[in-house]
């Protein structure tokens, strides 16, 4: 599952653009057209001291906090910091395979330029930069094909050569790698087995948010009861595959169903909390990793539970690769 920080730009209107119509505004500041400006605007991605703003002839003030949703700022370069913990579980000339922590972010964003896992791999990696200088790869995310969630933990494999991220690419967009997780969710599922086709977009009132939207894209998410709980909470643990990787794709869905992610507060709120589960980490974790390596074969990579997962259930239960 794509668990990204949703791409924003925030300002503050400068006080030469005092009294100017909000899509010229945000033209202006965002370097794009009128038109791309307008709809932004009317899909509720702009906002103005904290509130979305549809209205396109809206008068704008100077010093006005505005935030702008699916645009991004131009990233700073990316700064190695050895500092930054994570586990390789294996590399090659070719590919770089991490088993991230919960409450690390991928790589650098709105708000957090430093201490991500981007620049952790650069100073471990430095060679990561080439890509980037030949313009394979964007400057803040260099050989990264996916992401995880900052509340998500597990596998995530990163570009180290043109040759694999160009095939790494290729595979993400064509579904073929695949990606396993495992993720404890409210309440008890009445089917074994499920698939979930519901397409997933940009919430309008909540930009920061993803929603089930007839206006989203195509999402599907396959899921597989492992075992259902009564203690420490009613729940149900499943083995959940991605058919496709949408922004917080699982969560969205099983939110949609009734079963939150166990500790997803940003799509259910109020639901009880295990004790050991900090706050901000969900119980999602990335264990299951598939994928055709550039020079040929196939590779699987297998994650264990984290202990403090681990901890809140009691016990490491099996999860299927297949």
């Amino acid at each position: 599952m794509s668990e990204a920080p949703v791409d924003s730009l925030a300002v503050v209107v400068p006080v030469v653009l005092e009294g100017e119509r909000l899509d010229r505004v945000v033209a202006f500041v965002g370097d794009v057209s009128r038109a791309r400006a307008s709809e932004l605007v009317a899909a509720g991605q702009v906002m103005l001291e904290g509130a979305v703003v549809t209205r396109r002839s809206a008068p704008v003030l100077g010093g006005q906090a505005l935030v702008i949703y699916g645009l991004r700022a131009p990233p700073a370069a990316l700064k190695p910091d050895p500092d930054v913990s994570f586990q390789v579980v294996y590399d090659d000339e070719d590919v770089i395979v991490v088993d991230k922590p919960w409450d690390l972010v991928v790589h650098p964003g709105a708000g957090r330029q430093r201490g991500t896992l981007a620049n952790g791999l650069v100073a471990r990696y430095p060679e990561l930069e080439a890509l980037v200088t030949a313009g394979l790869s964007p400057p803040e995310r260099p050989g990264i094909v996916h992401r995880l969630d900052r509340g998500t933990s597990g596998l995530l494999v990163v570009a180290r050569s043109a040759q694999a991220l160009q095939s790494l690419r290729e595979q993400m967009a064509a579904h073929s790698a695949e990606r396993r997780y495992g993720a404890l969710v409210h309440g008890h599922l009445s089917e074994d087995r499920g698939l979930i086709d519901a397409p997933v977009g940009r919430s309008a009132r909540h930009p920061t948010r993803m929603t089930v939207s007839v206006s989203g894209r195509d999402a599907r998410t396959g899921y597989q009861v492992v075992r259902r709980y009564d203690e420490p909470l009613r729940s149900t643990l499943i083995a959940a595959s991605l058919e496709t990787g949408r922004t917080h794709q699982i969560r969205v869905h099983m939110a949609a169903i009734g079963h939150p992610v166990v500790g997803d507060t940003r799509y259910r709120a109020g639901w009880p909390r295990p004790a050991g589960l900090p706050v901000g980490r969900f119980f999602l974790h990335a264990y299951g990793l598939s994928f055709e390596h550039p020079r040929g074969e196939r590779v699987t990579f297998q994650s264990p539970w984290p202990d403090d997962l681990a901890t809140v259930l009691g016990e490491r239960p099996e999860l299927p690769l297949e």
